[in-house]
């Protein structure tokens, strides 16, 4: 039995003008909205409250080191010292369809253009909200864990550099990719549901690099199939039952299950350099199972989330035994790493190689760079010794055989380019022990390191652990392959930015932050050096906003195109308004819905919100066009089972006014259509 706590918070931040996080495409940039995103909290403590471990998953691409940083100084001076970086988990699910521009380190700000205040503050927010619901709530309850093998959800999107992993190692796995799904249920002592954390190895890219709406991709969907099932007749994001499909070791895995084809010739590209015999790599991209990129975010997060219900109704191996968490800072670029008696071998200061700019079949890089480049390319190689300096001999010898395209180690311009300072940690929930990795680490490294903490556990009097990979925390530091990975240089490679040794370092690391957990001398663990923190201005590229302006002879929330009178199940209901930048609304309001589905009912004269901006059968465009002026177009893909009847569509937004005498305010306003007829004929 434990004490349990959960919680739910918007973290969505500005859903226009802002680029997206994940494809590093600076072309991305928010244009409106398909889902909500949300912090979901977790808080376990011992019946006596002696010991609390925090995980948190965001519905964002991945957490920052600033992120963090931001979240644990606010959680200080609310809680003191019941919340700390040892004991606080923060994961993100990686989807590549949220807000970015909250990070510290250069190399981020390239496609984000800069540190982008709302963004980040949004997301501090959130998370921190998260977890005071869940602290406010904690009540008695048990956990349980169970795990199952999730289907036709993913391939490995580097087979060929899977395949140079040792054949006895590969020969012990029946696939390329990780199926497991593990699942954590918790309920109250009366047995009532309280949530559920998935952890499952997926790339949350169903959703492409077309895309220019905010939402949280395939996980997401799952998340939200599980809350609308438990929250029954809640709007979506609303209702105490929390659940997360968490990210895991994903570094290698896509949800494009039909793999790879020239988009121009319908030909595969299923080879070591992911190129097209026309157009070569840039012509290269990932199906998923789905007619469109919606279609497939709904068949892979379906699948996600039906095997995760399975498991959670049929979830009867209890978790007892004491909580212990353990954490350290470590400077990445200087680990020295123990191979056996006689050799050792060290960590690099970080670097990106040329296979970096290639991008993956998931989504494609700017120029005719390829996967699998072991060479230099004197142009690019020429372009970058002028405009940022050639990497020294030190670090080409120590990443080798990875071509340096970006030495982002030795850029120190305005800021560092890169960490150095690492977080890694471990939290133990009795038989449950959860390795927060700072990054997305392939199958194989995965598998790798959580056998390594498993045997040290068992080594040291703790056998039988489940042990889960938690991705995508704390830091971000791209990728971890396996030595013999890394040898191929694909797109994973070329982002293991701390070398070749990276996963040695890792296995050794976390397998010290076992045996102390399992020793209990998590106190004589030394802390490692902490991390920068940086005194950045207001540096960013996004546009300042300005007046928003309507029409001649029209005014803010009028319908510019209206829906028709009547519609049936299946059809889309589209309707246009005179509209004004979302950013205003962002900014002042958190939780602010941009729209509402309603439905007229007879009987009280009276209209009911049945579907909110959070609904994934709904979606916000905000259309910006000149001289202040926008346009706002709002679909709601009519659902299976909606109750014919008499319905409309109500739009919510701020615009944003200037005089000479007195500052800039944000004026609310709202629009409505007419009332349209849903029929089963």
């Amino acid at each position: 039995n434990y004490l349990l706590g959960v919680g739910r918070a918007d973290c969505t931040g500005p859903v226009a003008e802002i680029p997206l996080m994940g494809y590093a495409n600076p072309d991305q940039v928010g244009s409106g909205l398909l889902t909500r995103l949300y912090s979901r909290a977790f808080i376990m403590a011992d019946l006596d409250d002696s010991k609390r471990v925090v995980f948190v998953s965001a519905d964002i691409g991945m957490v920052s080191q600033r992120l963090r940083i931001e979240v644990l100084k606010k959680l200080k001076s609310k809680y003191g010292e019941l919340y700390r970086q040892d004991n606080v988990i923060l994961s993100g699910t990686h989807t590549h369809s949220g807000p970015g521009g909250y990070f510290q380190y250069t190399l981020f700000w390239i496609t984000s253009k800069g540190l982008i205040r709302p963004s980040l503050h949004a997301i501090v927010n959130g998370i921190v909200k998260s977890i005071d619901i869940a602290h406010q709530n904690m009540k008695r309850g048990s956990l349980f864990i169970n795990r199952g093998t999730v289907e036709y959800s993913q391939i490995n999107r580097s087979p060929f550099s899977y395949l140079k992993n040792p054949e006895s190692e590969r020969s012990r796995y029946p696939s390329n990719t990780d199926k497991e799904m593990v699942i954590l249920k918790m309920v109250d002592e009366t047995g009532q549901d309280l949530g559920l954390i998935s952890w499952f190895a997926v790339h949350p890219v169903s959703m492409n690099n077309t895309n220019r709406l905010v939402n949280s991709d395939n996980v997401g969907y799952a998340s939200y199939l599980f809350e609308q099932e438990k929250n029954k007749g809640m709007l979506p994001g609303e209702g105490c039952f929390v659940a997360a499909f968490a990210s895991s070791n994903l570094g290698d895995v896509s949800p494009n299950t039909k793999g790879p084809f020239c988009i121009n010739t319908g030909d595969s590209c299923d080879n070591p350099q992911s190129t097209c015999p026309v157009g070569g790599a840039k012509m290269c991209m990932a199906m998923g199972p789905g007619n469109d990129m919606f279609d497939s975010t709904r068949i892979v997060g379906q699948n996600i989330y039906l095997k995760a219900r399975e498991l959670y109704e049929k979830a009867s191996q209890e978790i007892t035994g004491p909580l212990s968490s353990a954490h350290q800072w470590v400077n990445m670029s200087d680990v020295s790493v123990e191979l056996n008696a006689t050799h050792t071998v060290k960590t690099c200061k970080p670097a990106l190689g040329h296979s970096f700019a290639a991008g993956t079949i998931d989504g494609v890089g700017a120029f005719n760079f390829t996967q699998g480049s072991v060479e230099g390319d004197p142009f690019w190689d020429g372009i970058r010794d002028q405009l940022l300096g050639e990497p020294s001999n030190e670090t080409k010898a120590c990443h080798k055989p990875k071509p340096i395209l970006f030495s982002t180690g030795e850029m120190t311009w305005p800021y560092p380019w890169h960490p150095d300072i690492v977080d890694v940690q471990i939290a133990a929930i009795g038989s449950l022990a959860i390795v927060a990795v700072p990054g997305e680490f392939t199958t194989m490294s995965g598998r790798r390191l959580r056998e390594a903490v498993e045997r040290e556990f068992d080594s040291h009097g703790k056998p039988r652990m489940d042990v889960v990979i938690a991705g995508l925390c704390n830091v971000y530091t791209h990728y971890i392959t396996t030595y013999e990975e890394y040898q191929v240089q694909r797109y994973e490679a070329a982002s293991t930015i701390y070398g070749p040794h990276t996963l040695s370092a890792y296995i050794q690391l976390y397998r010290g932050l076992a045996r102390a957990i399992a020793m209990n001398t998590v106190h004589d663990l030394p802390c490692g050096p902490e991390p920068p923190v940086f005194n950045i201005g207001n540096l960013t590229l996004v546009p300042p906003l300005t007046a928003d302006r309507a029409p001649v002879n029209k005014t803010f929330g009028d319908v510019i195109q209206d829906v028709r009178q009547q519609y049936r199940v299946r059809e889309v209901v589209v309707v246009t308004f005179v509209g004004a930048n979302p950013r205003n609304s962002a900014e002042n309001v958190t939780e602010h819905n941009f729209l509402t589905v309603e439905r007229y009912a007879n009987t009280s004269d009276s209209w009911h919100v049945v579907q909110n901006d959070a609904s994934w059968d709904t979606r916000f465009y905000w259309t910006k066009g000149l001289l202040g002026r926008s346009d706002v177009t709002i679909e709601w893909h009519i659902p299976y089972g909606t109750q014919p009847g008499i319905y409309r569509i109500q739009y919510f937004g701020h615009y944003r006014k200037k005089s000479l005498t007195n500052p800039a305010t944000s004026i609310p306003f709202e629009g409505i259509s007419s009332a349209f007829e849903i029929t089963n004929l």
